[in-house]
């Protein structure tokens, strides 16, 4: 052991909040070594070829949380990154023949709601106003480590801080706060709006990344897990990184090497060594030793317990709650070359137009939501799958052959675990097919205008990117496993029960998604506890 290469900190999984993780680390002087295990970093969010000719991000799709303080930190787009808002965020086909674009500004999107229900118009503006307010209290929550029990002083000084801004919020908003985090997206936006396409448009959100119907208590929530985002300083907006969420990762990988971090791709670990109760570097499979006094693992935390840690270096009591730590976001992911656009049935043309540079979302109802889950509990996948299209081509000639597309086809409730003893690798092509038949009925050249396809089940997203059961999100965003209890109560300060390992993924505060938040949290409380003067500066400023 004593002739293994030695570093500061060793981060397990090259993934966005890996990445970050390391920047910050080494930022403050840390010697900083990242471990992947495929032969290029960025995890869920890379750029790939998948059809000659034809490039897409692969997994992860599209922008929104990412910070923008990490974005600033890291230079990312002194190093290439440059993002570009949708000019509407989502277009809604829908079943009557009619359709619906949400977003390009308050007032248009009035007039959207107002061909469905002019209450629902009239209600727009506050109902915005209303999750503006809350979104923002949350969005400062995200970027601090929870109040994490068991942590003494320290996590009650951050219950008192951050108790006092969800006190100061006026009483309307605390009990929307509330019921965004009880109730069901149908409960929610039934005291809102009155219309179905309504209804479908936002409801879309609560869903995305969660094995759950609209009906079920909590799936609020995770609408608004959607709205903390912002595209160039415009709030709640969504776009695209021009080459792909592989520009991102791509950007922070520059930014870490200009600050002297190792990266060692095609390093898998197998191991994190352990001596007297203590994390002292890692196991690769090659045999490789690597030490470091400090280890923080990105990936999810099912899977560094699971595998990478001896269940005899972890308390009994610890091991129950891990085993009972949920993750399966019901996610299928497709990408397809395109020969030509999609010609919408509601609104025809295949020449681009704005709808092809939005999400366009087939899911017209939040009944048409329920039966997709009630389908995928019962047989595995819906027959009617929720379907979410992006074509980021529209946006940037860089990904297709000129005249050419790529759609990024994000699909919900395809089940984790398939009944009957099925495996995803046994219908992953009938899946897909279904998937194609579903846009084929609202746009009818779609069918015929795909080139190739890439697969990707739910089994699939495991093996290439380590999301267990296809969960984008490292782990359900349910309210046991959210804030104070992600993972688990008792460790929601990125610390695991092992002096010197700690958590920085979406396993972690504030959950899943491309934000940054986990990573640079969690350096934050490796840095805290490195040093007691960096502990007492960040105590006094409140971080």
């Amino acid at each position: 052991m004593s002739d293994a290469p030695r570093s500061d900190a060793i981060i397990i999984g090259g993934g966005h909040n890996g990445l970050v993780c390391a920047w910050y680390l080494a930022k403050a002087g840390l010697k900083v070594t990242v471990c992947e295990r495929r032969g290029v970093v960025g995890g869920a969010a890379v750029t790939e070829e998948f059809h000659p000719g034809f490039r897409n991000s692969v997994a992860a799709y599209t922008v929104s949380l990412l910070n923008p303080r990490v974005i600033a930190d890291m230079g990312l787009a002194g190093r290439g990154l440059r993002v570009i808002e949708r000019p509407i965020s989502n277009f809604l086909p829908l079943e009557d023949g009619r359709y619906l674009k949400l977003g390009g500004g308050e007032t248009r999107t009035q007039t959207e709601f107002a061909k469905f229900s002019a209450k629902d118009a009239a209600a727009w503006p506050d109902y915005s106003a209303m999750l503006d307010e809350v979104a923002d209290a949350l969005r400062v929550m995200a970027e601090q480590t929870p109040p994490n029990f068991g942590d003494g002083l320290a996590g009650m000084l951050r219950l008192v801080r951050q108790g006092r801004r969800m006190a100061g919020l006026p009483m309307a908003a605390r009990r929307n706060l509330l019921d965004l985090f009880t109730e069901s997206a149908r409960t929610f936006l039934d005291r809102w709006f009155e219309s179905d396409a309504v209804k479908a448009a936002l409801g879309f959100d609560a869903i995305v990344g969660n094995f759950a119907s609209p009906d079920t208590p909590g799936s609020a929530y995770v609408l608004l897990h959607h709205c903390f985002g912002e595209v160039n300083g415009k709030k709640g907006a969504w776009g695209h990184a021009i080459g792909g969420m592989g520009a991102i990762t791509g950007a922070m990988r520059k930014a870490i090497e200009a600050l002297g971090v190792e990266i060692m791709t095609d390093a898998a670990v197998e191991t994190v060594l352990i001596d007297s109760g203590k994390a002292v570097g890692v196991l690769l499979e090659d045999g490789r030793r690597l030490m470091a006094p400090i280890v923080a693992s990105n990936l999810n935390p099912s899977l560094l317990f699971g595998k990478l840690v001896s269940p005899s270096d972890l308390p009994g009591d610890f091991r129950k709650a891990m085993d009972g730590y949920r993750n399966g976001s019901g996610s299928f992911r497709m990408n397809v070359a395109l020969s030509e656009l999609p010609d919408f049935i509601c609104l025809p043309g295949a020449a681009m137009a704005e709808h092809h540079q939005s999400g366009v979302v087939i899911a017209p109802s939040l009944d048409y939501m329920d039966r997709a889950f009630q389908d995928a509990k019962a047989y595995g996948w819906s027959r009617r799958p929720i379907v979410e299209i992006l074509i980021p081509s529209t946006l940037d000639d860089s990904l297709a052959p000129p005249g050419q597309h790529v759609a990024s086809l994000f699909c919900q409730q395809f089940a984790p675990v398939l009944p009957r003893g099925l495996s995803w690798d046994d219908v992953r092509e009938t899946a897909a097919d279904t998937i194609i038949d579903t846009v084929d009925a609202v746009a009818p050249n779609f069918k015929k205008s795909v080139l190739g396809r890439m697969i990707l089940s739910p089994l699939d997203l495991e093996r290439k990117f380590g999301l267990i059961g296809g969960d984008i999100f490292h782990g359900q965003l349910s309210l046991d496993q959210m804030w104070t209890a992600r993972p688990v109560l008792g460790h929601a300060s990125h610390r695991a029960p092992i002096k010197g390992l700690y958590m920085c993924g979406s396993g972690t505060h504030p959950g899943g998604g491309v934000s940054g938040n986990p990573g640079r949290n969690a350096a934050r409380e490796i840095l805290r506890d490195r040093s007691p003067l960096t502990a007492l500066k960040l105590a006094l400023t409140g971080s």
